[in-house]
Order: C-alpha cells, then structure tokens, then sequence
C-alpha cells in the first residue's frame, strides 16, 4: 500500500544539556536544534568544521519530543514512526543504544461509520486505488480531482491518506508531491519515545538553547547571526526551521532572500496532524494494543486512533488538515470533547467515564514551528527543489520539508540536514 504517517504533537518542552561551543567564530552555524540540525552537525563535526547550533527553544528535538510525566508512559509529542525503517539514519541508532522497537504498519482493523461498524478491509482497498489514481496523475494538480471519490467508504479512505498522513485536506495536496513521497515502510514504533532517541542523538552537539535567531546578514563576507545575547559571525549558515517559521518573517535576511525562495517558502505552507491523547484503561473497550481505528463522519470530521501502544493506557487520537487545524484554534477542551463524543458513539456513553487525563498538542500555535510538517500547494511541487538552492553559497536550508522521498519525516529531515552540511562544506573548500 501507498500508506504514509508521521505522528506530530505539540507539548511542553525538556531543557537538555549540551556541549559548549566549539568556536564563537564558527565556520558554520546551525539554525535549529531538531533533527535536521542535528543531522547538520554530526556532518559538519565529521569532516572537521567547527559548527555552533542555535536553538530557539529550551530542548532538543523541534518537532521530536517525547513527553514521559503527563500519562505514565512514554507519550511521543512529536515525531513517533521510524518510518522506512530499513533505510532510517536513526534505526541503527536506536538499535545500538537498546531501544525497544516494535513493527506496526497502517492497515486499519476498525472502522465505524458513525455509531455503526464498518468493514476495515474496504477502507484499506478504497485508499489502495485512491492512493495509485494519485500516482497516476500526469499533471501536479489536486488529489481529490482525480481520487475518485464517491461513497462514505471512499470518502474515509480519502481523509486517512490525505488529512490523517500528509496533514492536507485532498484538494489541497498536490499529486506529484504525494507520488514522489517514498512508501514508507518497514516503520516501527518505539517504546521509549521517537523523541528520545532524537534528544539522546544530540548529545555532545555544541548547542544553545532558548536562543532564538533574529537575523541572518549575508551581505559581506561570510555571514553574521544576530540574536538576543549577541551576533555571531561564520562563514555559512544553514537554516533548519519550518517553513512556517520561514514565512513569518521571524528571521530577517539581509539581502531580501531572492524572489524563487521566498515564492517557494509561500508554497510550501505547513499542514496540520494534531494528536488528541486521552488516557483510557488498557481492555476497557475491548481494543487490542497497536489497534489502528477510525470513526468515519461526513464533512471530513473523521477521527483516528493508535490505541493502546505497548499496552499503555492510551488512545492516541488523530485529526489533520483543515479540522485539524479548526481544532486546534477552537482549544484544549473543544478538542478533547470532540474526541470523546468520539468514543462515546463508537463504544456507548460509558466509555466517557473511562477517560482519564486528556491533551491537545499545539504545533499550530507554536511560534517556533507554525504547524506540522510541509505539503507542497497543488502546481507548485518544485518548490521543494527551489527552496533547496543555495543562496549565495553562505546561506543553505534544510528541514522535512526538503527531505526529498522521506519528506515530512524526522530520519528524512536528518538526511536534508546531512545534505544541506555537505553542500556548505563544497561551498567553504
């Protein structure tokens, strides 16, 4: 199957300790400390540069956290799939490190549409040949044009693989974004968090914290770094935040980055997959651990869960694209509410007494990410490869949105850092 996922949340972060600074003069400076900066780093410390990470936030991770405190398990706030795991920079990592990690795929087993069960193997076929019409596309326009679409069946399979993965309503995902998007499995989970991993990666990293970057001045030789506690003057730079962050105007470039750049940033806006955590007692609904299910409404309402994974007393809740983000404006209780109406027309009124402790994660409202993860605008998939262009060989970018086939992954987004670090390297020599 074409089935793609990553689990993002937003959630209160961890401070981390880091190494000092290599150099306060540093040949390269990263901006970000997620996964793409730290991807950066490791290669830049590998071939012999000195590199200095500046981090606006006060943890490691970005759009990696795993939260440990709130339902008395490992919660991943973040990132959570280790997604085409045969070929992920963090699997033999996690692997070394002993982690526990765990197989899971996305074919549903549960399907309800409304209060009513439904049949979990025909969603999956129905998002099966909505997923190869995309593909097929000759032309980067919407999906939902040539998805085909004509049935409550096709209707769930439509929401799964659009708002609940690419984190864009059909009619907002360009089809050649999505068929260029690698299959994505194997893919595991971990026990311990995806989070964790990527913090325990940054280890030894020479990064700041809560040290945001205000500006970027590329107009004399080298570049130079302004934030709060000073500017920092380097010979390159790569820039790792989120493309909601880039259009913002958070960070200012001097010159005006070039006119192709900022067109491709506008064209690259983030989508939205917020989770819905509710703590519920493992077998009390009946559900097996590692239970994928969705509740399937009309209007793109549809609701999906992670239940129970590695028996914790948890039912991760999903909502995407544009009811994602409604959700995420409307708060913390509207959210929770929506998915406990949820349950409760799944599985009866009772199941609203067996929820414990509740969340919302905030990534839209986050000022250091503005959303989940980049989906190219339909027409407008080069963008990718546009906003990958140097910008006078001192100012380089990187993050998911720029991870070529693994876009809108965390192991992707250390791959772009990787490149972005190598293509700075070329630039210095």
């Amino acid at each position: 199957m074409f089935n793609r996922r990553q689990a993002l949340l937003g959630a209160a972060g961890l401070a981390t300790a880091c190494a000092a600074p290599s150099s306060e003069n540093p040949d390269v400076v990263v901006v970000g400390a997620g996964s793409a900066g730290i991807g950066a780093a490791h290669a830049l410390q590998a071939a012999g540069r000195s590199v200095l990470v500046l981090e606006a936030m006060d943890r490691v991770g970005g759009r990696a956290f795993t939260d440990t405190a709130t339902f008395g398990a490992p919660f991943d706030v973040g990132c959570a799939w280790l997604h085409k795991s045969d070929d992920n920079p963090y699997t033999s990592y996690a692997r070394a490190q002993g982690y526990t990690l765990q197989p899971h795929e996305y074919d549903l087993e549960r399907v309800w549409f409304g209060g009513r069960p439904g049949e979990a193997a025909a969603v999956n076929t129905a998002e099966e040949e909505i997923a190869e019409a995309i593909v097929g596309a000759t032309s980067d326009t919407d999906a939902l044009s040539v998805a085909g679409i004509d049935n409550p069946v096709e209707e769930a399979a439509g929401d799964y693989l659009g708002a609940l993965d690419m984190a864009v309503d059909l009619e907002d995902l360009s089809t050649f974004d999505y068929a260029n998007a690698d299959d994505l499995e194997p893919n595991l989970l971990c026990a311990e968090g995806f989070g964790s991993i990527v913090r325990r990666r940054s280890g030894g990293l020479p990064i700041r914290l809560s040290t945001p970057v205000r500006a970027v001045r590329y107009d004399g030789p080298g570049a130079v770094v302004e934030t709060d506690q000073g500017a920092i003057r380097t010979s390159a730079v790569i820039v790792t935040a989120s493309t909601g962050v880039l259009s913002s105007g958070a960070i200012r470039f001097t010159p005006d980055l070039p006119v192709a750049t900022r067109q491709a940033i506008e064209d690259l806006p983030m989508g939205m997959l917020a989770k819905i955590p509710l703590q519920v007692p493992l077998g009390a609904l009946g559900l097996d651990p590692f239970t994928d299910l969705i509740l399937a409404r009309p209007g793109k309402q549809d609701l999906y869960f992670l239940c129970h994974p590695f028996s914790y007393d948890l039912m991760v809740g999903f909502v995407g694209g544009d009811l994602g983000w409604d959700l995420t404006r409307a708060g913390r209780e509207a959210a929770v509410d929506f998915a406990v109406q949820g349950l409760v027309q799944m599985f009866g009124s009772n199941a609203r007494g067996l929820v414990g402790r509740s969340g919302l994660t905030l990534w839209g409202s986050n000022e250091w990410t503005r959303g989940a993860y980049a989906a190219a605008r339909p027409g407008r998939y080069e963008a990718r490869a546009a906003l990958a262009q140097p910008v006078a060989d001192r100012v380089f970018f990187a993050g998911e949105a720029l991870a070529g086939g693994l876009i809108q992954t965390c192991g992707g987004a250390y791959r772009s850092g990787e490149a972005a670090a190598r293509a700075a390297i070329a630039a210095l020599s």
